[in-house]
């Protein structure tokens, strides 16, 4: 067991209130050393590879950004153009295996850590088909799909030529989210870490290789970055696949003989019943992720529609909003597994600091990313470009994506919180409606008929995203996710 996942691990046996056969008064009465359960200290050792883990995700589409974008600005926003599409098609896929999660976490807190492993079974077979089926339809029609947004000739070409090439690992994405999510119910942060590396390593080679033609590689341009995305998706997959056969072996062989289905090896064919029981928590999530995500496309088609350089301006911008998104991502899975676990153990005290110590912490690291937005808004952007015009444009969206993401990571971890206790459908019909009925009319009203261009578009999300987080940390704080069974 990892050390993550002793501290992680509320449910596995508190010290017995008498000793064990063999062990001296001394041993039996020496007080553990132990963290607050679900304090600040607790969060950040779980939260800390966790965010090192979504970085890594953001890292792969900065090296992406950085890379294209000296191609050209058309290029660079045409890989954000796709990149939000893309997202966009596989997000329900994705946030539908992150329920895998949440059911890992309350059977590890509820003493039944060897029986976890069926979940991340359950979780293939419910999504994988599907989503294979579905990335080939997608990966034939996508550039009749590009057109039909209507962004310029040259940006949908070049955001074609990238997404056919990267949907080629799209179905890996599922794969590899369920085996993390089994990893992360476990309380280990770690191995997901791990893989992320490698993957990384995968995809940075092989992009700058394919788009500039570097190490007897082809010169492909933009399509290059997405081959090289495609490689990294199926080497994570592939790899997170070994290492849950490998883990799962070695829980068998530790288990104790009362702990989970003693005595049964895990069954790899599907259980209706199983399955029927993971989607009622889980398709809500996916869900919620798709509907803000389509959403947030439509507002990023909004300001393709605006010119190249107002795309390319708002794709650097959401690239640097990323490093500080992903930080409260992170978070917000180390709140959904200590939530979920010690909802498993019914110390539902020690669930609801968990969630207030991942709020702080949050906070204070989105903080100090939103003090370098203000301090150096121009040398971010020339991560990804030298054009005067675009870093003119993008200058002040920094200034507010110094707000946007506080108000962004205590709507993330909050969502993270709901999860881990199987509070997902209030959360999703919520955010349905807010995304509908608010964010798009407001984001219309104030870019186009109000005038207000690419920042009264970015203020508009502002508003958004700081009236749901407000909603999410209420509906915690409300409490009704103590009565919740999934």
């Amino acid at each position: 067991m990892s050390s993550i996942e002793a501290v992680a691990e509320p449910g596995r046996s508190p010290a017995p209130s008498r000793p064990a056969p063999g062990t001296g008064p001394s041993e039996a009465t020496r007080p553990a050393p132990a963290r607050l359960p679900g304090g600040i200290a607790e969060v950040a050792a779980l939260a800390f590879p966790a965010v090192l883990h979504t970085l890594s995700d953001t890292v792969m589409q900065v090296v992406d950004s950085a890379i294209v974008g000296r191609l050209g600005v058309v290029e660079l926003g045409a890989i954000g153009f796709a990149g939000v599409w893309l997202w966009t098609l596989t997000s329900g896929f994705v946030g539908t295996a992150t329920g895998v999660q949440t059911f890992v976490a309350q059977d590890v807190g509820a003493g039944r850590r060897r029986s976890s492993a069926r979940w991340a079974v359950q979780g293939l077979w419910a999504i994988v088909p599907v989503a294979a089926v579905f990335f080939l339809l997608v990966r034939a029609s996508i550039g009749g799909f590009f057109a039909l947004l209507g962004p310029s000739p040259e940006l949908r070409d070049a955001g074609t030529a990238y997404a056919r090439a990267r949907l080629l690992g799209a179905p890996a994405i599922p794969v590899a989210i369920v085996f993390n999510s089994w990893f992360r119910g476990l309380g280990d942060a770690r191995t997901p870490l791990a893989v992320a590396v490698a993957a990384n390593v995968v995809n940075a080679l092989l992009s700058y290789g394919l788009v500039f033609g570097v190490g007897g590689l082809p010169r492909l341009g933009v399509a290059g970055a997405g081959y090289g995305a495609a490689a990294a998706m199926t080497t994570a997959a592939l790899l997170l696949g070994w290492l849950f056969l490998r883990r799962r072996a070695s829980i068998e062989r530790e288990a104790a003989p009362g702990d989970g289905h003693a005595g049964h090896g895990l069954s790899w064919a599907p259980d209706s019943r199983a399955i029927t029981r993971m989607l009622r928590t889980s398709a809500p999530i996916g869900g919620a992720f798709v509907l803000d995500m389509v959403t947030f496309a439509l507002f990023t088609t909004i300001l393709a529609r605006m010119g190249d350089r107002a795309m390319a301006a708002s794709q650097a911008m959401i690239q640097l909003l990323s490093l500080s998104f992903m930080q409260a991502v992170g978070i917000g899975i180390a709140s959904a597994a200590l939530v979920g676990r010690y909802v498993g153990a019914r110390d539902l005290e020690a669930a609801r600091r968990s969630h207030r110590s991942a709020v702080a912490l949050g906070s204070a690291l989105t903080a100090v990313v939103g003090a370098l937005f203000l301090a150096v808004p121009d040398l971010l952007l020339r991560i990804f470009t030298d054009d005067p015009s675009v870093i003119a444009i993008g200058r002040p969206l920094l200034r507010l994506g110094a707000f946007f993401q506080v108000a962004d990571a205590a709507g993330i971890v909050a969502a993270g919180s709901l999860r881990g206790a199987g509070d997902t459908t209030w959360p999703f019909v919520v955010q349905a409606a807010l995304a509908w009925l608010y964010r798009l009319p407001a984001v219309w009203l104030a870019a186009v008929w109000m005038g207000g261009g690419v920042q009264g578009a970015w203020l508009a999300e502002l508003g958004y995203v700081i009236l749901l987080g407000v909603l999410l940390l209420a509906r915690f704080e409300h409490g009704a996710w103590r009565e919740k069974r999934i």
